[in-house]
């Protein structure tokens, strides 16, 4: 027998340590990374965001019309997320729902700024 062709005996250690860490970090699944998709059209600027494992109790959202923040603190995880949206929205216009880990939230696009004539 080579000594290529024995098994590694130190190789199940170090996966579970990686998977240990993975733990600690928050990064033990698959595709762990948050997923978030935005919209927009005319009128409405929407996200839609995977946040599997937390509760509605859990998140915290923030907007100042350029820029959505989404924070959950799960047992097993951290969400802090930061979206820069596609176009400026009225912060106050915002209508979410949470529903079985999927986030949407709708905000009204903010009116275009007045142009001023110089004279």
């Amino acid at each position: 027998m080579n000594s290529d062709d024995r098994d590694d005996p130190f190789g199940d250690i170090f996966d579970e340590i990686e998977r240990m860490m993975g733990e600690m970090n928050g990064t033990d699944d698959a595709g762990a990374d948050t997923h978030i998709d935005v919209y927009e059209d005319d009128s409405v600027v929407r996200l839609v965001a995977d946040l599997p494992g937390v509760d509605k109790a859990d998140l915290n959202l923030q907007c100042d019309g350029t820029t959505l923040t989404i924070t959950a603190h799960t047992g097993h995880r951290e969400y802090d997320e930061r979206v820069r949206l596609p176009a400026t929205v009225d912060e106050h216009s915002a209508d979410a729902t949470f529903n079985n880990g999927v986030l949407h939230v709708t905000f009204d696009r903010a009116d275009d700024s007045a142009a001023i004539d110089v004279e």
